[in-house]
């Protein structure tokens, strides 16, 4: 017998806040090019190249040692060991009881708004951004103000007093990503320092995230100021990484946490109910990056720092793009003139020129009018997109 059709009032829904989320208007640009031939796509922010062979190795041998069951919820013990060094290096001195392995990245950040907000609470999000530092703290049923980065003639910066005002007594937490995707913005030490003063007289958790600290272009070397160089590891302050950015893993879905060794009970029982853990092998894999993959990491800086200035200077010679060189990340977030909805013209671009771009607007209503262009890839690819470019703008389109 057939049944009834299903009205609108009783269908089985989402919740309103789910419902609610924007979506990825990267996959919606992305989706427009399936199907199609010889499409260049700089819409995701990954390299075209795999995952080094001595990482892969690792996994492969773990594998077949039979790595393949459940671990501590919180990581494997020589992989929370590996990162504690690896983080001591960098950051100053941070036992492993406050590290923890998590699936990914983005698992990490939704992992720490679990832990310190919750429905009705205040957060502060420094934009644009990647909508998932804006998203989750509402998917927890969280309000979210946004404090924009200003624009001008040398590109991306802060007002800091435009934020500490936005961190008023009450807020809850601020997120702050830096270097930022998508606009390569890298948050100075100072005001680092002012914004940590601030948080902590007022108990707001800051949840930083740090997942491009390595690709960084200042000095050779050195990598980008955190807020783990100046917080004492019981602060508030909830640092995210992971493994995607500087060991070309971003398939792997493996990051982690430096936070307070007070929160990392709860914490084990957000990552069981979450995700259990992660795979054992790819924390194999995850040991090996972190201890045989600082010359890799180091010239992988190095290559992107020639293919940013590269693009840089490519797109600056056409009518209509101010373009500048950000101070880290892998992305060239520049202005186009006429470009009021990039939605619809990143889906032209690539149904007309085969050229895979990300919409600013993807990025927050404080993005319109820019375009993401991912630049982890060899210049030869890099000047065939400019053409492309190019061709498409002499067009008027």
């Amino acid at each position: 017998m057939s049944q009834p059709p299903v009205s609108p009032a009783t269908a089985p829904l989402a919740r309103d806040t789910v419902r609610s989320l924007r979506a990825s208007r990267i996959r919606e640009v992305a989706n427009a090019g399936i199907g199609l031939p010889d499409v260049l796509p700089f819409w995701f922010g990954e390299s075209d190249q795999v995952t080094p062979a001595f990482i892969r190795d690792a996994a492969s041998q773990a594998l077949a040692s039979g790595a393949t069951f459940y671990t501590h919820n919180l990581g494997i013990p020589p992989l929370r060991a590996a990162l504690a060094g690896y983080v001591s290096r960098l950051h100053g001195d941070t036992p492993v009881g406050n590290v923890a392995v998590t699936s990914a990245g983005v698992n990490a950040l939704m992992l720490a708004a679990q832990l310190v907000t919750g429905p009705g609470d205040r957060v502060v999000a420094v934009t644009p951004l990647w909508p998932n530092l804006v998203e989750i703290p509402r998917i927890l049923g969280a309000t979210v103000e946004t404090v924009t980065l200003d624009y001008g003639p040398h590109g991306w910066a802060l007002d800091v007093d435009k934020l500490l005002a936005a961190l008023t007594p009450g807020t809850r937490a601020v997120m702050i990503n830096s270097p930022n995707n998508p606009t390569g913005w890298v948050m100075p030490r100072a005001a680092q320092q002012a914004v940590f003063d601030h948080c902590q007289r007022h108990g707001i958790w800051i949840i930083a995230d740090e997942v491009y600290e390595r690709l960084y272009y200042g000095p050779e070397g050195s990598i980008a100021p955190s807020f783990l160089d100046i917080a004492p590891r019981d602060a508030r302050v909830i640092a995210v990484n992971s493994f995607s950015k500087a060991w070309l893993m971003t398939g792997w879905r493996l990051g982690w946490m430096v936070l307070p060794a007070a929160l990392m009970d709860d914490l084990g029982k957000l990552v069981e109910y979450n995700t259990s853990c992660a795979p054992s092998f790819v924390q194999e894999a995850g040991v090996a990056a972190v201890t045989e993959g600082e010359a890799f990491t180091q010239d992988l800086v190095l290559r992107l720092r020639g293919a940013r200035d590269h693009l840089v200077g490519a797109l600056s010679a056409l009518p209509g793009v101010d373009a500048h060189a950000p101070e880290g990340a892998m992305y060239v977030f520049f202005k186009l003139a006429g470009a009021t909805d990039s939605l619809a013209l990143c889906k032209q671009l690539v149904r007309e020129a085969h050229l895979g771009l990300a919409p600013g607007s993807a990025f927050g209503d404080e993005g319109e009018g820019f375009v993401r262009w991912c630049y982890a890839c060899d210049v030869e690819r890099l000047d065939e997109g400019v053409r492309r470019l190019s061709a498409f703008l002499k067009t008027g389109a």
